[in-house]
């Protein structure tokens, strides 16, 4: 087999993975789709600068028409499952940025198409891949700390300041429309890959609003943590936390605690995890701190920067599960399992609109339980949920925001500053 020709859909987030695939020795870059022709220009000049024959397209249609074996979904999160499931249909293997799907419906849909296109699938969860979680994989999968009981995951990232330049003012822009729980795979996607474990029960819990800065439209949608607490299929407890809590700079923080020890990362420096194993004896035992090095494609990965080099095995394991590779048969997070972390965050909101009550977590891989939930597409999406809309929070009304509020966002991105 030849180089994979491989387009990416979004130009935004999608500059990462246009930069590994640029440089892949497996990939060819073909086509990039951004609505904003500044994006594409700069894909352009990246093209020119490198000596590649990049088409770059306004218009998704004419993207879609492109010859391309793959395409990586860096578009809209709220977005994915569809355009997936239709290019899955096209015959063309599929990898999605975060979030897989925005109902359980899209769940189910996402999952048939996989199955009956016989396509690549590859969830691009890169917090999974980043060095201290990629490492508690390792060892975990060596058994050295025994089975989980309880681990918990925290993704804090308070992104009021940068709204104008994530939402571009844009009022229906799934940012404003998103729900406490919903982004909630980069708490606990590493926990479930780490494992191995599925999730079989889920209770979900949203804070109180912050009251800052409840005048701007980009404090009050942002300003709620939201919180999963999931049962595993062996009976451990996984707490799940993220959103934007204030804390400088965020944190993205794992623990996992087996029957024979504990890993974790460190709180504050990213690149470091202690890790303890009890010994013979209980209670006593060997504990040690390090900076894990990549241990797969290392020279490759440690030339691609991008949320700690975690980027670049999104897309390499892609790659390297259509080539049939063991790496990425091993490594690439498929659809069952993108599925399983999602879902999670959709059916933990239900759980806070109905009083914290507890939720089963189907699983989506057996055909018979896929019926309840074919047609189930409540979320707080109006052009997705028709009549089973939800409301965006249990604690303000987001239509009681005025048009000025986005109108001052939008002037904000146009002069290229943050909130303040």
């Amino acid at each position: 087999m030849g180089k994979i020709k491989v387009g990416v859909f979004g130009a935004a987030r999608g500059q990462t993975m246009i930069n590994v695939l640029a440089n892949h020795p497996d990939a060819e870059l073909v086509a990039v789709c951004d609505k904003y022709r500044p994006l594409l220009d700069n894909v352009q000049k990246l093209a020119d600068d490198r000596g590649l024959k990049v088409n770059t397209y306004e218009n998704f249609e004419n993207f879609y028409n492109h010859d391309m074996d793959a395409v990586v979904l860096a578009n809209y999160a709220n977005e994915h499952a569809p355009f997936g499931v239709r290019l899955l249909k096209s015959g063309r293997h599929v990898m999605s940025e975060v979030l897989p799907c925005e109902t359980m419906a899209q769940a189910v849909e996402l999952i048939e198409a996989v199955e009956e296109s016989g396509k690549i699938y590859a969830y691009a969860e890169n917090y999974c891949y980043m060095s201290g979680p990629f490492e508690m994989r390792r060892r975990y999968e060596n058994g050295e700390i025994g089975e989980v009981q309880y681990a918990e995951g925290e993704y804090i990232h308070d992104c009021s300041s940068i709204w104008p330049q994530i939402t571009y003012g844009e009022k229906n822009h799934w940012r404003n429309r998103m729900w406490s729980t919903f982004y909630c795979t980069h708490s606990l996607g590493p926990i479930l890959t780490v494992t191995g474990r599925r999730p079989v029960q889920v209770v979900g819990f949203e804070t109180n609003t912050n009251t800052k800065r409840g005048d701007k439209a980009m404090s009050r949608v942002m300003s709620a943590g939201g919180i999963e607490m999931v049962t595993l299929d062996n009976g451990a407890i996984a707490k799940s936390v993220h959103g934007g809590l204030k804390r400088e700079p965020g944190s993205i923080n794992y623990e996992i605690y087996g029957t024979n020890g504990m890993m974790e990362t460190h709180r504050w420096d990213g690149g470091t995890m202690a890790v303890y194993i009890e010994g013979e004896k209980l209670c006593r035992g060997e504990l040690a701190h390090y900076k894990p090095e990549p241990f797969i494609t290392s020279e490759l990965a440690q030339k691609t920067s991008g949320h700690g080099g975690s980027d670049f095995y999104t897309t390499h394991f892609f790659i390297e599960k259509i080539l049939g590779n063991p790496e990425g048969q091993k490594y690439s997070i498929d659809v069952y399992g993108a599925v399983d972390m999602g879902i999670c965050g959709i059916l933990a909101y239900r759980s806070i609109l109905s009083g914290n009550a507890p939720i089963r977590v189907p699983d989506l891989r057996d055909k018979k339980q896929r019926d309840e939930y074919r047609n189930d597409c409540a979320c707080t999406n109006p052009a997705v949920a028709k009549d089973k809309l939800l409301p965006v929070s249990p604690h303000f009304d987001i239509e009681s925001i005025p048009d000025s509020e986005y109108e001052q966002c939008r002037s904000s991105w146009l002069d290229g500053k943050n909130a303040e």
